[in-house]
């Protein structure tokens, strides 16, 4: 599993599930990594699917313990490169850039670990695993 938290200024890009056990919740955008794809590569794409958003990879910031999927998640930090939100109308019904500020007005629930991950971003209070040029992710924790 892959997911970035998707900068632009100082909002975050959550898109709200339209399925599942997290219905109607904020989240970031991530999903499952396909065969042959590297986690950034898988990472990039459900942030373009699900939020309709072309981004670039900084670095790793977070490993997330997925139980339903008895898998780990890698959470990538990113930041904005083109587009504007748009829903996939499948998994994600709306997409939006918040502050922490609007977290804390939005009328909508979060999913926790997203919010509390995307808080902490928000806030620089986080530790970054840089990208370096021709060295992947997966290539410095030897994913296979």
């Amino acid at each position: 599993m892959a997911g970035t938290v998707t900068l632009r200024g100082n909002r975050a890009l959550f898109v709200s599930q339209s399925y599942g056990s997290i219905k109607g919740q904020w989240g970031i955008p991530w999903g499952v990594v396909e065969a042959g794809e590297s986690p950034e590569a898988a990472a990039l794409r459900e942030t373009r699917e699900e939020g309709g958003i072309v981004a670039r990879v900084e670095g790793l910031i977070s490993l997330q313990c997925v139980s339903w999927e008895s898998a780990v998640g890698l959470v990538f930090l990113c930041r904005h490169v083109s587009g504007e939100p748009m829903p996939d109308g499948k998994e994600t019904d709306r997409p939006a850039y918040l502050s922490l500020e609007e977290m804390d007005e939005a009328n909508q629930p979060f999913a926790p670990w997203s919010e509390r991950l995307v808080r902490r971003v928000l806030r620089r209070e986080y530790q970054l695993i840089p990208v370096e040029p021709g060295n992947t992710i997966a290539d410095k924790f030897a994913c296979f």
